[in-house]
């Protein structure tokens, strides 16, 4: 029996009713005809038809991440299975070569499918009245000639990069040496960096690509508004780093309160105070009104975001293994993607959502 009548065959889809497993308990709950919408999706001009389409080729992508599988080839070779791919929506299976064309095509809207997967956990309710901001690394191959040693203040020095790093740490060793002293031992990492807002049950809900873990006012701004554009918090959350004036007034014309830790080298003359919030009430008094107790106690869910970056990086965050800038960025959302359909799967099976894994029936 070939796959097309298996595919057709009364018992099969008798079959997918009675049986649980990974793919039908990831997809079941979402659609993703969404995606034939993108114009790189499209009918091939010159009449060639695909084999294909992108809704079952997405999910047979974020299936093949959950088990940590990432090259086109090992991909195709684990949708060969017969009953596999067919839960995945294929007729017949993909090759390596149509998987990699996806992956090609699909970096070109991979932030619009991350929105859409936002849109669907904002949608069930999953989010809360907290938002909390961060940015982790995104190590890199070593052979990605478009990646950097970049300096990561939170991380200890990894021995086996310590040589190769060596250049790169006397170009910056002058000008930031304080801030070292007073950071931590840090460390130096090849790679690239994410910047997340979190929420609910370690859920990212924005995101950004950016060339290192440290990222600029302007990045950190916009990448809010897009967390705000699906959110209605409360709180925003932040260490340290996000103490930036524009980014509190932003929040504060918001509505939002946001809480960060007052940088008192950002000065030569510091106020006495632990958050920036505290001093930026005063010129908002009439938007903003908090206690310093309250402040504390929030500030102490801000951990939650550490909690949620290192579920994604159970998804893959962390070890991309492809290069160039395009691709690796591509990685990264899809795997953000993936944290959010096991949410959603889990939420809508009784699970816990903020699981990173899915359990079902033997």
């Amino acid at each position: 029996m070939n796959a097309t009548s298996l595919q057709n065959h009364p018992s099969v889809e008798e079959l997918f009713n009675h049986v649980d497993t990974i793919p039908l308990a990831l997809f079941e709950h979402l659609e993703f005809s969404f995606l034939n919408e993108f114009p790189v999706f499209a009918p091939d001009p010159w009449g060639r038809t695909r084999e294909h389409e992108a809704p079952e080729l997405l999910k047979g992508v974020l299936y093949c991440f959950s088990r940590e599988i990432y090259s086109p080839e090992e991909i195709a070779r684990e949708l060969r299975d017969e009953l596999l791919y067919l839960q995945c929506g294929f007729i017949s299976p993909p090759s390596h070569q149509s998987i990699r064309r996806f992956l090609t095509d699909v970096a070109l809207v991979v932030e619009d499918v991350f929105e859409y997967l936002v849109e669907q956990v904002a949608a069930r309710d999953l989010l809360d009245n907290t938002f909390r901001i961060d940015s982790t690394d995104v190590h890199a191959d070593p052979r990605d000639s478009e990646a950097s040693w970049n300096y990561d203040p939170t991380a200890e020095a990894d021995s086996s990069d310590t040589d190769q790093s060596d250049e790169s740490e006397q170009d910056t060793s002058d000008g930031n040496s304080d801030d070292q002293d007073e950071q931590g031992d840090g460390g130096y990492y090849f790679g690239y960096g994410c910047l997340i807002v979190t929420t609910g049950p370690k859920l990212p809900v924005a995101a950004a690509f950016t060339e290192q873990k440290q990222v600029n006012q302007e990045t950190v701004r916009r990448v809010t508004q897009d967390a705000l554009a699906v959110g209605d918090p409360n709180w925003m959350l932040g260490d340290s780093a996000f103490d930036m004036l524009n980014w509190h007034d932003d929040l504060i014309e918001e509505g939002v309160v946001p809480i960060a830790p007052y940088n008192e080298r950002n000065t030569d003359d510091p106020y006495d105070i632990e958050y920036r919030i505290e001093q930026r009430i005063k010129e908002h008094s009439d938007n903003v009104g908090v206690w310093s107790k309250q402040l504390e106690e929030t500030y102490k869910q801000r951990s939650q975001v550490e909690r949620t970056i290192g579920a994604c990086k159970d998804c893959g965050l962390e070890t991309p293994g492809v290069r160039g800038r395009v691709r690796v960025k591509s990685h990264v959302f899809l795997t953000l993607c993936l944290r959010l359909v096991i949410a959603i799967a889990n939420y809508k099976r009784g699970a816990n959502p903020g699981k990173t894994t899915i359990e079902v029936c033997q």
